[in-house]
């Protein structure tokens, strides 16, 4: 089964060994209680839309990538394939003209 608590607490580890920050420079930066940030990463604690939207400004990443990243790490897991993030060319030529500004 698979656990979105998981996915968001190794996402948002990746993203804070990646910034090169200790858990206790983020938990503090967050206003998060260590332990309690410790818990989100292992998969041990749900995290609130608050404490996410925290640990996301400490981190300097927009919500919406941590978010993204979590959905495309399940999305791998349920061994469905993921949307592109860019409109394909033939797609975005067909919509064109009607999205330029005159």
């Amino acid at each position: 089964m698979i656990l979105v608590r998981q996915e968001i607490g190794e996402v948002l580890r990746d993203l804070r060994q990646q910034k090169g920050r200790t858990l206790r420079q983020v938990a503090g930066r967050a206003s998060v209680a260590l332990g309690y940030l410790s818990e989100v990463e292992r998969g041990q604690k749900e995290a609130s839309s608050e404490i996410l939207a925290s640990v996301a400004e400490a981190l300097d990443v927009p919500i919406s990538t941590i978010m993204r990243e979590v959905g495309d790490r399940i999305s791998v897991l349920e061994g469905v394939q993921t949307l592109p993030d860019t409109v394909p060319d033939e797609l975005l030529a067909s919509v064109e003209p009607e999205l330029s500004l005159r």
